[in-house]
């Protein structure tokens, strides 16, 4: 009895540990990328040993799949775009998704550095960037193809062909913001694009 309770005393612990590596490993191969992150490093960042951090995740691969596993998590519940009733609340969608990057650069950067590392094949998240886009390039798909058949978006548009120009907007905007964020209002221009695509796309 007094063995189950400690069990179940110490899981909150544990996961608090698990959260703290998971938040640590982040900035760790957002600075320095997959390859450039030292799992020594990570562990001395979390006050741990290299031993405890091999306890939780057994390998930096397993660790990196974790980080990428977490923040797909945020992403499913950002990119809902199935309950949204108009293509423009769709895209309104993705509005909200870029002004909430704009507050927290170091997961952007980790997109940002993990995904241009990921074209190779052999890198670990290769497998994870390829299934995101294709999520993420299905759901806006969708999401402007209703708004056509409803009325609302003009007949002959390509949903996804512009669902390719939103995505390749929000990625090339924010690697000009990470690079330059005093002067690239990564939130503002993207808003000014969809604005735009919306009038258009009107019949």
């Amino acid at each position: 009895m007094r063995a189950g309770a400690d069990r179940r005393r110490g899981y909150p612990a544990g996961e608090a540990r698990r959260e703290r590596i998971l938040a640590v490993a982040l900035q760790e191969f957002a600075e320095n990328g997959y390859r450039g992150a030292s799992l020594a490093r990570i562990a001395e960042r979390a006050e741990l040993s290299q031993a405890g951090l091999l306890h939780h995740f057994r390998s930096k691969e397993h660790l990196l799949t974790a980080v990428l596993d977490h923040r797909d998590e945020l992403d499913l519940r950002r990119y809902d775009l199935g309950g949204v009733r108009t293509g423009a609340d769709a895209l309104g969608v993705l509005v909200d998704v870029v002004e909430h990057n704009s507050r927290v650069p170091g997961l952007v950067q980790l997109f940002t550095v993990i995904t241009g590392e990921a074209v190779t094949a052999d890198h670990p998240g290769h497998d994870w960037a390829r299934r995101r886009y294709r999520r993420l390039r299905g759901e806006v798909t969708r999401a402007l193809g209703r708004a056509v058949e409803s009325g609302e978006f003009r007949a002959g548009t390509d949903p996804e062909a512009h669902a390719d120009r939103l995505i390749a907007m929000m990625d090339g905007l924010q690697n000009q913001w990470l690079l330059d964020p005093d002067r690239v209002d990564m939130a503002a221009v993207f808003r000014g694009y969809v604005d735009d695509l919306v009038a258009l796309l009107r019949p």
